[in-house]
């Protein structure tokens, strides 16, 4: 990404589109990605530099919108693109000279975050930091959130079922990207910088696929073995479908459901590039869908990878901190208790289920784990650390898997796994 001191010249114009883009972002009607994508067809004119620049304007204003209102005492896209630029962005005073005034980038450096209360500190709103500071006190809730308001690196998982991660690492190397297995996913790997993965021919030959190592692990939780039937109840586009599918090593059936048929539809291809053949989706009708009924006592594994706020992915999705408050969080749990309950009836006795959200609130994550558990006396939970260590990963995060940023390097995940009971 370009920076103050990049052979970018930051123009007027381009100055404009950041402001621009960023307006739109701030409507928050929909995913920043997307919002952004719309923006640069409409500007097809912009080249991959100046469109680069825009995207970091954009996503520096999401990441950093308390601190940056706070120094610029204004809540206005001029402003904070400003703001951004200086305090974020590290653009010096003569690549802004005569685009900024002067005495506005004085004022805007000589802002101190230290003096802020803690939520501006943390880039959240009020209510999501008043809720982290009592789960986690305000010491450690300040790591998490300041570990969260910064970009994530690329996370690659290798296709274990065609290659191993020795040879994509070489490959890697070869063509002068720099690369590292990730610490606990077996089957992770992190590259330095940002590059164009989707053009390598890795990429293209189904060899590996973006997933961060935090989501990658739960496949690795949920345990498949070859030839067993499991679901991923809410497979939206699949990539812990995809993931089981490769340690299952293409045998046995993975069913994929979800309501949505937008986003099952980009599986089919994904899956068509990684060799995969073993994937049945399957669009879930409104209430107790019939296929469902069928299979009910059957599976082997059931992964509920739940609808929740997705908290736990601020460093790539920013703008979910501004989009949700608490009513919908409340209105989230709910359905969460629904669909976990209703995924439970498919595991057959002895099967395993796993509950999975990317939130960092208890509401969404113990509180549903332990309202099943107590609803459910047939189903017995499993330490998440000890199936971890019976697959020689090294993470113990106790009985439950959860994952942070500051501390794993991940996203935030928490997970819960449970044992249906034999008779």
């Amino acid at each position: 990404m370009p920076r103050g001191n990049s052979s970018l010249r930051l123009t007027p114009t381009l100055l404009a589109h950041a402001v621009a883009a960023s307006a739109d972002t701030l409507r928050f009607t929909g995913p920043a990605d997307e919002t952004l994508s719309r923006y640069f067809r409409n500007h097809r004119a912009l080249g991959q530099s100046e469109r680069g620049f825009v995207a970091e304007a954009v996503f520096a204003v999401l990441r950093r919108k308390r601190s940056l209102e706070a120094a610029a005492d204004s809540a206005e896209p001029r402003l904070l693109v400003a703001a951004a630029l200086v305090r974020a962005l590290g653009f010096s005073g003569r690549a802004l000279s005569g685009l900024l005034d002067d005495a506005l980038i004085a004022r805007l450096r000589a802002a101190r975050s230290e003096d802020q209360p803690p939520a501006v500190r943390a880039e959240l709103p009020d209510w999501l930091w008043l809720r982290l500071a009592s789960a986690h006190g305000e010491e450690e809730a300040l790591r998490v959130a300041q570990a969260l308001a910064n970009p994530a690196p690329l996370d690659l998982r290798v296709n274990l079922a065609r290659t191993s991660r020795e040879e994509v690492l070489a490959r890697l190397d070869a063509d002068g990207l720099q690369a590292r297995a990730t610490p606990y996913s077996p089957a992770g790997i992190r590259l330095v910088g940002k590059p164009a993965i989707n053009r390598h021919p890795l990429f293209k030959e189904g060899l590996v696929e973006v997933q961060d190592e935090g989501s990658q692990l739960i496949a690795w939780l949920l345990g498949p073995r070859r030839g067993e039937m499991i679901a991923d109840y809410c497979a939206g586009a699949g990539g812990k479908t995809l993931a089981a599918a490769a340690l299952m090593r293409g045998t046995g059936r993975i069913y994929a459901f979800d309501t949505s048929p937008k986003r099952l539809a980009s599986l089919a291809p994904r899956a068509a590039r990684a060799g995969i053949t073993n994937v049945h989706t399957v669009v879930l009708a409104a209430g107790l869908d019939a296929r469902v009924k069928r299979l009910a006592g059957k599976l082997d594994r059931v992964l509920v990878d739940a609808p929740c706020s997705g908290f736990g992915t601020l460093r790539r999705n920013p703008e979910l901190k501004w989009r949700y408050g608490p009513e919908a969080v409340d209105e989230l749990v709910a359905k969460q208790r629904r669909i976990l309950a209703a995924a439970s009836r498919l595991l057959k006795p002895g099967g395993r289920l796993v509950y999975a959200t990317c939130s960092l609130l208890a509401e969404e994550n113990e509180a549903v784990a332990a309202a099943f558990g107590a609803a459910q006396p047939e189903f017995q939970p499993l330490s998440c650390a000890k199936v971890f260590e019976g697959q020689r990963i090294a993470l113990d995060t106790g009985q439950h898997l959860k994952l942070s940023p500051h501390r794993h390097g991940t996203d935030a995940f928490f997970a819960a796994a449970f044992e249906r009971r034999k008779p």
